[in-house]
């Protein structure tokens, strides 16, 4: 996790290995790992029953979604416009589990947010809202692909000179660049 946007997070569970795709989310287990790890940052509030209840069509949703996001990611970072059918399906998708904030005053007021569905369906419904206010708003201007070799990561671009997606990328990029220039020529 790179303290993006949760959306973009979902992204780039799409990485690169030594310049090799991977696949992070390739099982139900998988989904369960990350959801687990992102629980503190998830719009809904998610138990380990709730965890132990992912099932096949959880996958189906988290992957479609993370195509998507990818999809615009890719579209904003260039500068094209977003592809129709990216935008369609994430409509849909935001739409999938009608949600509602209700108030709770035990044991002191606070807003929890409620379905008629699953708590995990409604984690991805939440994660594809929070993919709509961040395509739809001002950050959407500021995703970013890393430029670092091989890197197939985005970002939120937060500081004018950022090009990479972590500092550890970052110095991979300039070590390679630095072996270039002292590697013995041809």
């Amino acid at each position: 996790m790179l303290g993006e946007p949760p959306a973009i997070e979902l992204g780039n569970t799409i990485y690169a290995t030594r310049g090799r795709p991977r696949d992070a989310l390739r099982t139900v287990l998988e989904l369960v790992d990350w959801m687990r790890a992102m629980r503190p940052r998830l719009t809904v509030a998610l138990t380990e029953d709730d965890l132990r209840a992912v099932g096949e069509d959880d996958l189906r949703m988290a992957r479609e979604l993370r195509d998507t996001v990818r999809a615009l990611a890719g579209a904003a970072a260039n500068g094209r416009e977003a592809d129709p059918d990216a935008v369609a399906a994430l409509n849909k998708l935001a739409r999938r589990t009608p949600w509602w904030r209700e108030l709770r005053v035990d044991p002191e007021p606070r807003v929890v947010v409620s379905c008629a569905d699953r708590p995990v369906a409604l984690a991805l419904t939440a994660l594809a809202d929070d993919a709509v206010c961040l395509f739809g708003g001002p950050a959407g201007a500021e995703v970013r692909a890393c430029h670092g070799p091989g890197c197939v990561l985005y970002f939120v671009h937060g500081a004018p000179r950022r090009e990479y997606c972590s500092a550890g990328c970052g110095n991979r990029a300039r070590a390679a660049r630095h072996y270039a220039k002292t590697r013995p020529g041809p």
